[in-house]
């Protein structure tokens, strides 16, 4: 069972900017896909970005060109650097493990996910 634990969340302005982490458990962190999904209040669940085990990566139109996400194997973590915060991108912030490796863009593909970190931007 892979467990996964967000940090990194926090209050910032708009056009700041926050760096979330997710560190997981388990030895085959590097054969899995990491996704980013998030949730504000009221609203659906809805995918960030993705990072395959290969590091192909791919981004909700909503966050690219703002938002970066990387992974480290070695530390078994996935990041999700936030650039140009908007109001809009308050929300809960959850990172998913894929054990299919290939990085998808829908939520039930996820198997594992972490208890989520809260990102507030404020105007």
């Amino acid at each position: 069972q892979v467990q996964l634990v967000e940090s990194g969340g926090g209050l910032v302005q708009a056009g700041g900017s926050l760096r979330l982490s997710c560190a997981a458990s388990g030895r085959t962190f590097s054969s899995y896909a990491m996704g980013w999904f998030r949730q504000a209040p009221g609203k659906e669940r809805e995918f960030v970005a993705t990072i395959s085990e290969s590091s192909d990566t791919t981004y909700a139109d909503s966050v690219k060109g703002r938002f970066t996400i990387s992974r480290d194997n070695a530390k078994n973590t996935v990041y999700l650097q936030m650039n140009s915060l908007k109001p809009e991108d308050t929300a809960v912030y959850y990172c998913a493990a894929d054990h299919s490796g290939l990085g998808y863009i829908v939520s039930y593909k996820y198997g594992n996910w972490g208890q989520g970190t809260q990102v507030t931007v404020s105007s």
